[in-house]
C-alpha cells in the first residue's frame, strides 16, 4: 500500500470495505479537495464506478463500505434501512459515567436556526435509538463503545451531548479545542524552548470512529465482520490517556482490551 493510499480492509468483485480517514469527505464539498470517491477511483480498479452505501462524517475515521455494481449497492442500502447492519463506534467523550451502560431514545430532527446541526425534537423529529458500552473510564474522560440502532444525522454525536457526554471534540455539539498530553499528565514537561509554545495536539478533530461493520448475507454478498483499527491521532490519544491519565490502565474495565481495540479484534461482552 502507497503511503497515502487508503487502508482497504477487505474487497472482492462486488465489494468495497475501507478504514475511511478523517479529513476525508464522502462527496464533494466547499474545499475542493479530492472526495472519498475521487481518491478511491484512482487507487482502486473497479469495472463500473464505486457507488456510496453509506456515509460518515468528513472528520469521522472508520470502518466503511462501497459497492462496485449497482445491484450489490441496492442490497445493502436496504440492509442498513432495515437496520440489518450492526454499527460499532468508539467514541471519545466527556463527562461523568454513572453507570457502566446505557440506551438514549430521543427524536431528531434538523434544527431550521442552524441547518448544519441537528436537535431534539420529540413531535417532529424521526426516532432514534443508541445504545453505548464504557470500554475505559480515564476520569477526565471515557473511552465508550457506541451501538446505533437508527442511522439519523449526527445521531451519536447529538445523543451523547444531550446525556451530557459530549464527544471530547466536536465543534457542533461540543468543544472544538483539541486534546494535548499537558492536559492530563502530572508534571508535564516540554520537550523544547519551543514545544512550550507550540505543543502538537494528541488529536484535534471529532473523537468518533466507526470501528466495526456487521453486514449480512445479501443476494451478491456473504455475511461479513469488519474491523477498523483507529487511526493514528485517535489511538494515541487513547495511549496516552491510559498510560498518563488519573486512572491509567486501571481506566479499562477488562486488562487486555487496549490491545484489542490496538489491533483490530472483536470487542468482548462485557
Amino acid at each position: 500500500m502507497a503511503k497515502h493510499d487508503i487502508e482497504i480492509l477487505y474487497q472482492d468483485e462486488h465489494l468495497l470495505a475501507i478504514n475511511k480517514p478523517p479529513g476525508v469527505s464522502v462527496t464533494a464539498d466547499r474545499s475542493g479537495k479530492a472526495d472519498l470517491l475521487q481518491l478511491l477511483s484512482a487507487q482502486v480498479h473497479s469495472t463500473e464506478p464505486l457507488r456510496l452505501i453509506h456515509r460518515l462524517d468528513k472528520e469521522t475515521s472508520g470502518a466503511m463500505v462501497l459497492a462496485k455494481d449497482r445491484e450489490t449497492q441496492s442490497n445493502l442500502s436496504r440492509a442498513f434501512a432495515k437496520r440489518q447492519v450492526q454499527k460499532t463506534y468508539l467514541a471519545l467523550v466527556c463527562g461523568f459515567i454513572d453507570a457502566p451502560q446505557g440506551r438514549i431514545k430521543v427524536r431528531l430532527a434538523r434544527s431550521r436556526k442552524d441547518p448544519r446541526k441537528m436537535h431534539i425534537d420529540p413531535r417532529r423529529g424521526k426516532e432514534a435509538v443508541t445504545e453505548y458500552q464504557l470500554l475505559a473510564d480515564f476520569g477526565i474522560m471515557a473511552l465508550l463503545a457506541v451501538r446505533p440502532q437508527t442511522g439519523r444525522t449526527h445521531q451519536i454525536r447529538m445523543h451523547m451531548a444531550h446525556v451530557g457526554l459530549p464527544l471530547a471534540i466536536d465543534p457542533l455539539y461540543g468543544s472544538g479545542k483539541s486534546i494535548k498530553l499537558s492536559d492530563f499528565k502530572k508534571k508535564y514537561r516540554p520537550k523544547g524552548p519551543r514545544d512550550e509554545f507550540e505543543e502538537s495536539p494528541l488529536i484535534d478533530r471529532l473523537t468518533l470512529h466507526s470501528y466495526c461493520l456487521e453486514l449480512p448475507e445479501t443476494e451478491t454478498t456473504e455475511a461479513r465482520i469488519l474491523i477498523a483499527r483507529p487511526e493514528r491521532k485517535f489511538a494515541a490519544a487513547i495511549k496516552m490517556l491510559a498510560k498518563h491519565g488519573p486512572q491509567s490502565h486501571e481506566a479499562f474495565l477488562q486488562p487486555d482490551l487496549l490491545e484489542i481495540l490496538m489491533t483490530g479484534q472483536s470487542l468482548p461482552v462485557l
